[in-house]
C-alpha cells in the first residue's frame, strides 16, 4: 500500500471518529433527558454522567484535527468509549424497555469494539519519516 493511500484511509477514519463523537457529544446536551434514560440505575448522578461524558466527547473530537493533540484525544475517546460500555450492556439486558430492535442492541457491542480499534488506528502517532500501514 502506498503512503498516500494509507494516509487517505487514516484521514477517513479520523473523519468517522470525529463525526461520531462530535454529533454524540452534542446529543448529550440537546437530548439530555433521553440520554439520562439509558444510564444504568447503578451509576450515580445520571445527569452529571451524561454532561461529563458529552464534554469529554466534544473535547476529544476537538483534539482530533491537530497532530499535536491527536494521540491524547484518541486516548481520551478510547477511555470514554470504554466508560460508556455499561450503557450498551444494560440496554441489552433490559431490551424490552427500549424502542430499539433487539438485533441493533446486540450489534452495538461488536460495533463498540470496532470503534475502539478505529480510534486506536486512526489516532496513533508514528515517528517522523515512517510510512503508516
Amino acid at each position: 500500500m502506498t503512503a498516500t493511500r494509507t494516509s487517505r484511509w487514516r484521514i477517513a477514519g479520523l473523519v468517522v471518529v470525529f463525526l461520531w463523537f462530535f454529533v454524540g457529544g452534542i446529543a448529550h446536551f440537546a437530548f439530555t433527558a433521553e440520554e439520562m434514560r439509558i444510564v444504568p440505575p447503578y451509576i450515580p448522578w445520571p445527569h452529571a454522567a451524561v454532561i461529563v461524558s458529552g464534554v469529554f466527547e466534544l473535547i476529544g473530537a476537538a483534539g482530533l484535527p491537530w497532530r499535536p493533540t491527536r494521540a491524547a484525544a484518541g486516548w481520551l475517546l478510547f477511555a470514554v468509549t470504554v466508560a460508556v460500555s455499561p450503557v450498551h450492556v444494560w440496554m441489552l439486558q433490559t431490551a424490552d424497555q427500549w424502542p430499539v430492535p433487539y438485533w441493533a442492541l446486540v450489534a452495538r457491542l461488536p460495533l463498540q469494539v470496532a470503534l475502539l480499534a478505529l480510534i486506536l488506528w486512526s489516532t496513533r502517532t508514528r515517528p517522523r519519516g515512517t510510512v503508516s500501514r
